[in-house]
């Protein structure tokens, strides 16, 4: 359709721009109200074909107590700052092996991601396979500590 045919062109100027009445194609009530309105009335039809899923809840959010994520650690990123953390009482150092209480730090978890260049024994609650391999080749070891059982009520 060509621009100048269009009905917004012909229509400028007149009072009610081929709607009939002032009142039939201005403000919101010609359309049942804005946005969401009258969903559970006057448009429940279409909302019940068109968004069947709109309405009610869908599954369960886990409570924040039990929701728990690791505090990881890179490989790399502890070789590369094992100077500082002997100078900060951090790690100890006995001839050419480092020793790290990752616990100690805050961390939980051991990631391979990095070069490991010295002789690293680390105490960590997790570690990726990835991380234990490079620490091994390197001549140190992974110690992995163990988690204290969580406490079930007894049902008796």
């Amino acid at each position: 359709m060509a621009h100048k045919d269009r009905k917004i062109q012909r229509m400028r100027g007149t009072r009610n721009c081929g709607w009939g009445n002032t009142q039939k194609h201005r403000g919101a009530g010609s359309r049942g109200g804005r946005g969401m309105a009258g969903s559970k009335k006057q448009k429940w039809s279409y909302v019940s074909k068109y968004m069947p899923d709109h309405f009610g809840r869908v599954g369960f959010k886990r409570p924040l107590k039990m929701i728990k994520e690791d505090v990881k650690v890179n490989i790399g990123m502890l070789d590369l700052n094992l100077e500082r953390l002997v100078r900060d009482g951090k790690a100890v150092q006995s001839g050419k092996k480092y020793a790290i209480d990752l616990e100690a730090l805050g961390y939980d978890k051991l990631l391979g991601t990095g070069k490991v260049t010295h002789a690293l024994e680390i105490k960590v609650a997790k570690s990726s396979k990835i991380a234990a391999e490079k620490v091994a080749s390197a001549g140190g070891k992974v110690e992995l500590l163990t988690a204290p059982a969580r406490k079930t009520p007894n049902k008796e």
